[in-house]
């Protein structure tokens, strides 16, 4: 299990630096965060154990070459803002259906550090990588694994969905157009992100505005169903009048 201490910055900026390089020494990671050393080393030895990255002598390099981390280290600091930014809209004692991406993976982070909060989601993801914070609650939906991206979908975890009504639903998208709605790029987290949207008062999407410029193949959600948009300030001036010619709010930080 994870310590508290996981959520340090310092935890996150290693998970990072090793996710953007083949292998990464002891000494460039400490002088690079300003830490011992000793530091260093218990880190990596904690994030190996819970099998985040692989340690070798004097450092560490990427487990594998997992699609999730590398999503995870890239815009890694826009997609912190936008996963704070998204953490701000859920109050203590709340419980919020998360779906797997990368930046919600980074606010799993972000909800964890605020108290008695509940999450559902389909991420094993998600669930191990917050799974030593005490003061959230994971309920982690049952599914067809899909052993790349450590999600689960299918018809058990659209049936466990139903058991479930909320205040919020955060959805993660791969693209979006006008006439397609946002998009995936997998059929099945398609499925699973449309019925976690059924079951959510309020529909919320996640996402740097470099998905804008993109387009999956599966349909997840029409523009309709969506309520809110968190993205970064990159986003153009003609896809934010798109999205609130949908009546979509739009908050870009």
């Amino acid at each position: 299990m994870l310590g508290d201490d996981f959520l340090h910055e310092r935890q996150l900026a290693i998970l990072n630096m090793v996710a953007n390089s083949p292998k990464i020494n002891v000494s460039s990671l400490s002088k690079e965060l300003g830490v011992s050393q000793v530091t260093i080393r218990q880190d990596l030895r904690t994030l190996e154990n819970n099998g985040m990255l692989k340690r070798f002598h004097g450092g560490a390099m990427p487990v594998s070459d997992d699609d999730m981390m590398k999503r995870l280290s890239f815009n890694f600091e826009v997609k912190t803002a936008i996963a704070q930014e998204a953490a701000s809209l859920v109050n203590n004692g709340e419980t919020v259906l998360i779906e797997s991406g990368s930046t919600n993976v980074l606010l799993a982070v972000e909800l964890a550090k605020k108290s008695n909060i509940t999450i559902i989601t389909n991420s094993a993801f998600i669930s191990r990588y917050i799974s030593g914070m005490n003061n959230v609650k994971i309920i982690l939906l049952g599914g067809d694994y899909q052993h790349e991206s450590e999600v689960l979908v299918g018809p058990l975890t659209r049936k466990c969905l139903k058991e479930f009504h909320v205040d919020k639903v955060f959805i993660g998208v791969d693209g979006f157009s006008p006439n397609t709605g946002f998009t995936c790029v997998n059929l099945m987290r398609a499925e699973v992100a449309h019925a976690m949207a059924e079951q959510a008062d309020k529909v919320i999407i996640v996402t740097d505005s470099s998905k804008f410029n993109m387009l999956g193949v599966a349909s997840q959600l029409q523009a309709e169903d969506v309520d809110m948009v968190i993205t970064d300030t990159n986003i153009s001036a003609k896809d934010l009048d798109i999205l609130k010619s949908f009546d979509i709010e739009v908050r870009s930080v």
